[in-house]
């Protein structure tokens, strides 16, 4: 809708990362630049923030803070995993955002975070269509699972796949010093999309790379894995193994899944696939070693990428350019324009065609033992782990960004 003018809120949704926050913060500094927005606020704990009246005054922060955003990990103005329920059955949360929205005049919204904060934007956006209340409601996508469709690559993925490639280097340079015989498995997030365990291969052009890499996009062996793992140490005798925590047995069923605990989205919880698989190769007579890389893998501003922060920044200015200029119900997503040089655009794309779809690895990427990825992937994915960013430091140790939070209240 265009010609809007108005207040313009912004929220964190999902799991955290190494660059949301300079998603948000290339949507808060182009949000308190344009004529058009008369106030920004960020609700604390994404949607619950709104539905609760839980705001923050942007305008009340120091520029060089929102600034430091950009080298600032994990999610500033907190996170939710709080599912709308479907309008057609229950619209209570609905209307509640839209007698805030009122309140507080906002006609900007923007939501950050992935594949279910998607689906949230785009239920809010149609139900405020069919309301008829003019409001511009943009998507800015983060995830390091790398699966949001329709863009080329996601915020967050970039840097968490150099963190990934980084360790798993280390691990072997510790792992080869030994002996005696040795396996490592490395246990990398990832449900049903292995595109973060794929950046192992990455690791491979250090000379200490993952010896076998294991997909959610391939069907799962235990027999098959304790074969190639006794192939690998016969040869070399350290053999290094990332797998994703989503990994599944040709019956459909998660290596790792605990079918008792569940999020409100309905998704089960997994972990403890490089235990199920630490016997295994016990059982076939070797010394291993299992790591879970869990929480580390998505916040390590250590090992970001320089080309992650800048895009995921750019990410959230674009967002905020998209909405002032009268587009709705889109995520901005990557356009990548060629390889070699290096080069994205940004586009606004349908968010009815991006809520609840799942990108997962090309076939014809992973090689055809399964167990190793192509030259196609090292390609794609050698761009997005580019550059190290320039930190403020403080006494040798990282300076991140410290915001006021000052509440806001209509008065």
């Amino acid at each position: 809708m265009k010609n809007l003018k108005g207040r313009a809120v912004f929220a964190q949704s999902g799991g955290p990362t190494t660059v949301i926050n300079a998603s948000i913060a290339g949507g808060l500094i182009e949000a308190l630049n344009q004529d058009a927005v008369t106030g920004v606020l960020c609700a604390l704990n994404g949607i619950k923030g709104v539905l609760t009246e839980n705001f923050v005054d942007i305008e009340k922060e120091d520029l060089s803070e929102l600034y430091a955003l950009k080298n600032t990990p994990a999610s500033a103005f907190g996170s939710v995993r709080y599912k709308l329920k479907d309008l057609e059955k229950d619209d209570t949360d609905y209307r509640r955002i839209l007698e805030v929205f009122k309140k507080y005049d906002v006609r900007f919204f923007f939501y950050n975070g992935g594949n279910d904060s998607m689906d949230t934007c785009d239920k809010i956006s149609r139900f405020m269509e069919k309301e008829g209340y003019p409001v511009n409601v943009i998507g800015i996508p983060k995830t390091i699972d790398n699966d949001l469709d329709l863009t080329d690559h996601c915020p967050g993925y970039g840097s968490a796949a150099k963190y990934v490639a980084t360790t798993l280097s280390e691990a072997r340079l510790d792992a080869v010093i030994y002996e005696s015989p040795l396996v490592i498995i490395l246990e990398i997030m990832g449900r049903n999309a292995g595109w973060l365990t794929a950046s192992a291969a990455l690791s491979q052009i250090t000379g200490y790379g993952a010896d076998l890499i294991y997909l959610p996009e391939v069907p799962f062996s235990l027999d098959k894995f304790c074969s190639d793992v006794k192939a690998v140490v016969d040869k070399n005798r350290v053999c290094v193994v990332a797998v994703s925590e989503g990994i599944k047995f040709a019956n459909g069923k998660y290596v790792g899944e605990d079918a008792s605990q569940t999020d409100v989205f309905g998704h089960s919880s997994l972990g403890g696939v490089c235990g199920v698989l630490k016997s295994a190769v016990k059982s076939i007579g070797y010394k291993c070693k299992a790591i879970e890389l869990n929480i580390l893998q998505r916040c390590a501003a250590h090992c970001a990428s320089k080309t992650d922060i800048e895009e995921s920044f750019e990410s959230g200015r674009q967002a905020v350019i998209h909405a002032v200029n009268g587009e709705t119900d889109k995520m901005i997503a990557f356009k990548r324009v060629s390889s070699s040089p290096y080069k994205i655009e940004y586009e606004g794309v349908d968010l009815s065609l991006i809520a609840n779809a799942e990108k997962k690895i090309p076939l014809d990427w992973i090689e055809k033992d399964g167990a190793h990825l192509t030259q196609k992937y090292i390609d794609y994915a050698l761009p997005l782990i580019q550059g190290e960013p320039d930190r403020r430091m403080e006494n040798g140790l990282p300076s991140y960004a410290k915001l006021k939070k000052i509440k806001f209240k209509i008065d």
